[in-house]
């Protein structure tokens, strides 16, 4: 798991996302053109709100895409809830050499998506993974 450190700016928007969603924080990782907040198990779709209300506010707040992902104690779990707009099928975690790894696969109408332009989405995934349980490289099949 890697440190994580929150800036005033983060803290700001996770106080306002608390505010509009009545939901705990966990975490946020504010992004270039996106925000990802984590919340506790069992609250996302009281975050997320009735038909996604919270989600507008908060994108017409940032101007930013806004993703909400539940937390879980069970690193495969949390994987899969990381990567679950894009239609996880399944889950593989491994020890490879002194590293471990996460394979995601995902639609295959979803993976490119998944993987982002350069790399860009795979990489703030595996950086959220990272923070939260003891998984250091991830890929998307």
């Amino acid at each position: 798991m890697t440190e994580i450190t929150i800036t005033a700016e983060t803290l700001g928007a996770i106080a306002l996302f608390e505010k509009i969603t009545r939901t705990s924080v966990i975490d946020c990782i504010d992004s270039e053109d996106k925000i990802v907040f984590i919340v506790r198990q069992g609250e996302v779709k009281t975050a997320v709100g009735k038909d996604g209300d919270n989600v507008m506010k908060l994108f017409k707040r940032f101007n930013k895409n806004i993703q909400i992902v539940e937390f879980s104690h069970d690193p495969s779990e949390f994987v899969r809830n990381v990567f679950y707009g894009y239609k996880v099928q399944k889950v593989d975690i491994e020890q490879r050499n002194k590293i471990i790894h996460a394979t995601v696969t995902v639609d295959p109408k979803e993976k490119a998506k998944a993987i982002g332009k350069a790399g860009k989405n795979l990489r703030l995934m595996r950086d959220i993974i990272a923070r939260h349980h003891n998984i250091q490289s991830v890929s998307v099949a």
